[in-house]
């Protein structure tokens, strides 16, 4: 059974954290949900591993215009869903055969299996809002099975 390790990382607003990148060490590739900041951001996450990110509300300007509002991704045969406002999402996860949804925007963490589809907002990784946790997520995939971790980062 091919297993596979994909990071899940929002709201940076420009902000990268070292312990972001150590947490990401060894995934083999990086979904970003939105709020990104700065495009430097997304050049040091592909340094890690390739990158998929969608534009949250504050990505604007030249570098953000031909980031997607959502995204598809395949891996291993299981299709991920993103967007970074989760009240936006506009179709059926269930009907669509969709195995997570992931979202950002909030900042808080969130992890919800709802009809059998994995809803996750990794929180925010970049500057700390109010008392929030600083985190990410780090999703293990068995065959079809998804395992998610929140990791929350000690800053």
């Amino acid at each position: 059974m091919t297993e596979h390790l994909i990071g899940v990382i929002a709201d940076t607003h420009g902000l990268l954290r070292p312990q972001a990148v150590q947490a990401l060490a060894g995934v083999e590739l990086i979904i970003h949900a939105g709020d990104i900041g700065d495009p430097k951001i997304l050049r040091a996450l592909k340094r890690i591993a390739p990158v998929h990110a969608v534009r949250g509300n504050i990505d604007r300007g030249d570098w953000a215009r031909d980031l997607p509002h959502t995204l598809m991704v395949e891996v291993g045969g299981v299709h991920l869903y993103v967007l970074h406002e989760l009240f936006c999402l506009d179709l059926d996860p269930a009907a669509a055969g969709l195995a997570a949804v992931i979202f950002g925007h909030s900042h808080a963490p969130y992890l919800e299996h709802k009809n059998g589809v994995l809803f996750l907002n990794p929180g925010s990784a970049g500057p700390r809002r109010f008392t929030l946790p600083v985190s990410l997520a780090r999703i293990k995939l068995h065959g079809i099975s998804l395992d998610p971790e929140l990791v929350e980062l000690k800053v």
